[in-house]
């Protein structure tokens, strides 16, 4: 399955520049989110809008529209707690503060392609 890359304003604030990252449970070393991160710099949140993969991940965040609404973001596999709800004030925007220690960050090649397993665990297929 492919991905594109989604342009916004927000996009565009972080100098135009965005990737995809695939980011591993920091417990049990599984690939579990499929992400855009836009601009340089560390990843220390993740916007909810920006969740690009498993499909059923997206489909909860996007029915978020206030932080009580929304629960802490936990590995689907073995259970842990890998970021908790916030409002990045900046913005205005909701997204999950990353406990640090708790993901495992992978960049993707432009060319590769991801698959979801119905464990929820996210592979890069050459």
């Amino acid at each position: 399955m492919e991905f594109e890359i989604k342009k916004n304003k927000y996009t565009k604030n972080r100098g135009g520049k965005a990737r995809f990252i695939l980011l591993g449970c920091g417990a049990c070393g599984k690939n579990i989110i499929l992400y855009q991160k836009d601009g340089d710099g560390q990843l220390l949140r993740l916007y909810l809008d920006k969740i690009t993969a498993p499909q059923n991940l997206v489909d909860i965040v996007e029915n978020y529209h206030t932080k009580s609404e929304m629960s802490g973001l936990f590995c689907h596999i073995c259970g842990k707690l890998l970021a908790v709800p916030m409002v990045y004030e900046k913005e205005n925007r909701l997204a999950y503060r990353i406990i640090p220690g708790q993901i495992i960050k992978k960049k993707m090649t432009e060319t590769a392609n991801i698959k979801v397993l119905s464990s929820g665990e996210i592979i890069t297929i050459k």
